[in-house]
């Protein structure tokens, strides 16, 4: 009787792997059919990105804030500081007003002093309008805790010092001042040319400590640094809509501006116990820094 031959496994094994292989591929293709066509696991598509939303800076963004700074435990009780903020054009310009600067105010002459001692920062701030003809926006009163603060945020500054102050190094050379050394520093009374000197180091401290600070990260640190500062003023019109409305033009300056800020000193002349500033002089400034303002009132 003759033996039946094995079939090997292989030869039953891969026909059948075969066959396996082709029915999953028509299963599936047809299930991806029906997947599409009814339009199933849409919802996972990657979409394209929205667009971000840019800022657009305009002339609208400019704006004019006098700061006060107020030491009544000193000799120096009061410090004026006018800032210009042009953030379409880049430019950041500070001017020191000396204490004693006089003006004429509702048809009688006045001294910048007596007007915050008699009546705060609003009073300071019509008084500069008088002097400049300009608006001045916006006030703050600053205190010497505040005025520290605001030196930290911004980093300190590397500045020279030419008179003899206690801790300084008095030669006339390049270092490093910290908030303390700063606070101390722009309320010195014992300047060689008085007010005019003091203001003069005022405006341009404060100028080149913003150009020294790092813009990117004082930008970045803008919302909590605004909040923490505008709670420390007990004097000041300057509101959170205020900061909301010019918040990302002020850090478009920080983040794509070089060495934006800049200082103007005052010119006039001393009569006995009043500065009397140049009228040319003023006018010179208001010609650069407030041309669009000047227009509009023209319009």
């Amino acid at each position: 009787m003759a033996r039946k031959k094995k079939r090997k496994a292989g030869s039953i094994a891969v026909p059948f792997l075969i066959t396996v292989f082709v029915g999953l591929l028509i299963i599936g293709g047809i299930a991806f059919g029906l997947f599409k066509y009814f339009g199933l696991g849409r919802g996972g598509e990657l979409k394209p990105p929205t667009p971000r939303a840019v800022g657009t800076t305009t002339a609208e963004d400019n704006h004019t804030i006098l700061f006060v700074l107020d030491e009544p435990d000193k000799k120096c009780s009061s410090t004026f500081v006018l800032m210009r903020s042009r953030p379409v054009e880049k430019s950041l310009l500070f001017i020191g007003i000396p204490t004693n600067t006089v003006t004429v105010v509702d048809g009688q002459q006045q001294n910048i002093k007596s007007q915050y001692d008699r009546a705060g920062a609003a009073a300071a701030a019509k008084f500069t309008e008088s002097l400049f003809g300009i608006t001045v926006d916006r006030y703050m009163k600053v205190s010497p805790e505040m005025l520290i603060k605001i030196c930290d945020v911004l980093g300190g500054v590397s500045y020279y010092v030419n008179v003899e102050i206690a801790g300084f190094n008095n030669d006339g050379t390049d270092q490093y001042l910290n908030s303390e050394q700063i606070e101390r520093f722009v309320t010195y009374s014992l300047f060689p040319d008085g007010e005019v000197q003091r203001a003069y180091v005022a405006s341009s401290l404060i100028s080149d400590m913003i150009n020294q600070t790092n813009g990117e990260r004082f930008a970045s640190n803008l919302d909590n640094n605004f909040t923490s500062i505008i709670n420390m003023t007990t004097d000041s019109n300057i509101t959170s809509v205020d900061y909301r409305n010019r918040k990302e033009a002020i850090k478009n300056m920080f983040t794509r501006g070089s060495a934006f800020s800049t200082y103007r000193i005052l010119d006039g002349q001393v009569s006995y116990d009043d500065f009397v500033p140049s009228q040319s002089d003023i006018d010179s400034i208001k010609k650069e820094y407030f041309a669009e303002e000047t227009t509009e009132a023209a319009n």
